[in-house]
């Protein structure tokens, strides 16, 4: 029987690289939410959804982030993994942001929330 191959692994180094600029712009997301939500204007029905995306993504984000930290993050497969689902938190933040912003050019963020 031939003897499995052990499976392929990064370098530490590298993986260290990527959880500090994971990290990195993970807390340039929760400052973005967090100044969001601490604005005196009020709310409106039509900021649920850009939260919503804001609130999944970071999520996502903060998943990789901890699985970015567990020693079995050096197996490529995960490391991969990880790579692509921090990117997709990424891109569901940007729309999250980006929707937020249309809101705001179009005026459609100020019917109140209870209205």
């Amino acid at each position: 029987m031939p003897e499995p191959e052990p499976e392929e692994k990064i370098d530490a180094t590298f993986r260290n690289g990527s959880l500090t600029a994971a990290g990195i712009i993970l807390g340039f997301c929760l400052t973005f939410i967090s100044r969001w939500v601490s604005n005196p204007n009020d709310w409106s029905r039509i900021d649920i959804l850009p939260m919503l995306l804001l609130v999944v993504g970071i999520g996502l984000q903060v998943k990789v982030f901890a699985d970015l930290l567990a020693r079995d993050s050096l197996i490529a497969a995960k490391y991969d993994r990880s790579r692509r689902l921090f990117l997709i938190g990424l891109v569901i933040v940007a729309a999250g942001i980006g929707l937020a912003l249309l809101n705001d050019i179009l005026g459609l963020g100020s019917m109140p929330i209870l209205g």
